[in-house]
C-alpha cells in the first residue's frame, strides 16, 4: 500500500443519467509512467478531469498518498494540487506573456521566492526542457514542440509529485513527438516523478509507459490493466490487443 501513489476506487462517472465510465478500479504505482488509454469517445479525457478534481464522480472515490481527492474541502484540494503539475493538450500557456511570466504565475501564487531566486528556476526549468534563453519569448514566436516543451516548465516550476498530462503530442510531427517521449522519461528519472497521461498515440505508449488502463466505450467499464507491452501480447481481450497493435503492420512495411 505504501507504493501506491494514486488509488481509483469503484470510480462511476456520468454527466446526469448517462454513464460514461462505470466501476473503474486500479492503482498508479510511485514512479509509474501511466497512460489511460482506449478508442474515441469512452472516457479518458473525463477520467484525467476526475483525477484532478474539476468535475465529481457519480460515486467511487479517488485517493493521492490515501487522501481522499473526493470528500476534501477545497482547502485541501489546493494543498493536494500543489503537489501536480499539468499540461494540457493546447500547452496551456498565456500568449500575451513570455516563457517567464508564463512559468513564474505558479513560483508566484505558491512560493515566498525573492524575483532574483524566481528568475533563476525559471532559467533553470527552462534549460530542462531544452529551451535555455527563451525566457522572453512569447508563445507565438516558437513553433508547436517549443510550446509543449515549454508548458512542462511551467509543470515541473513547483517540482511536483504528479504529472498530468493530456495528450502530449497532438499535433507534433513524429520527430517533435518523440522528443518529447524522451523528455517526459528524463524528468520522471531525474524528479522521481508520478506521470499520468491521456494518449492514443502507439509509439509514445510503448516508448515510456510501463502501466496503464484501457476504457472501453461499448462495456463502459475497464477491460485491461498492466504493462501495454503484455496487454498487447496478451490481453485476453481482443479489442485490446488489436488496439495496441493496429499500426503494427504498418511498422514492419514502412520503408526506410
Amino acid at each position: 500500500m505504501s507504493d501506491v501513489h494514486i488509488r481509483v476506487s469503484q470510480l462511476t462517472m456520468a454527466y446526469g443519467s448517462r454513464v460514461i465510465q462505470r466501476d473503474l478500479d486500479f492503482d498508479i504505482m510511485k514512479g509509474d509512467i501511466f497512460v489511460i488509454m482506449g478508442g474515441s469517445g469512452c472516457g479518458k479525457s473525463t477520467l484525467l478531469k476526475h483525477m484532478l478534481g474539476l468535475l465529481s464522480p457519480a460515486s467511487g472515490d479517488i485517493l493521492f498518498n490515501g487522501e481522499s481527492l473526493v470528500s476534501a474541502s477545497a482547502q485541501q484540494r489546493d494543498r493536494m494540487r500543489q503537489r501536480w503539475g499539468i499540461t494540457y493538450q493546447s500547452g496551456g500557456l498565456f500568449s500575451a506573456m513570455t516563457l517567464a511570466e508564463n512559468i513564474a504565475l505558479p513560483l508566484q501564487l505558491y512560493t515566498q521566492y525573492s524575483a532574483a531566486d524566481r528568475d533563476d528556476i525559471i532559467a533553470y526549468k527552462l534549460a530542462l526542457v531544452g529551451l535555455a534563453g527563451y525566457q522572453d519569448f512569447y508563445p507565438s514566436e516558437i513553433s508547436g514542440g517549443m510550446r509543449k516543451r515549454a508548458a512542462l516548465a511551467r509543470a515541473i516550476a513547483l517540482e511536483p509529485e504528479i504529472l498530468f498530462f493530456d495528450e502530449p503530442s497532438a499535433g507534433l510531427d513524429p520527430i517533435s513527438s518523440s522528443l518529447l517521449d524522451e523528455l517526459i522519461v528524463q524528468l520522471q528519472q531525474s524528479t522521481g516523478a508520478t506521470v499520468v497521461m491521456v494518449t492514443h498515440e502507439l509509439p509514445s505508449i510503448f516508448a515510456i509507459a510501463n502501466n496503464s488502463v484501457y476504457l472501453d466505450a461499448k462495456t463502459k467499464t475497464m477491460i485491461a490493466y498492466g504493462d501495454p507491452r503484455e496487454l498487447r501480447d496478451h490481453s485476453d481481450q481482443a479489442v485490446v490487443r488489436q488496439f495496441l497493435a493496429r499500426e503494427a503492420s504498418a511498422a514492419v512495411e514502412e520503408p526506410l
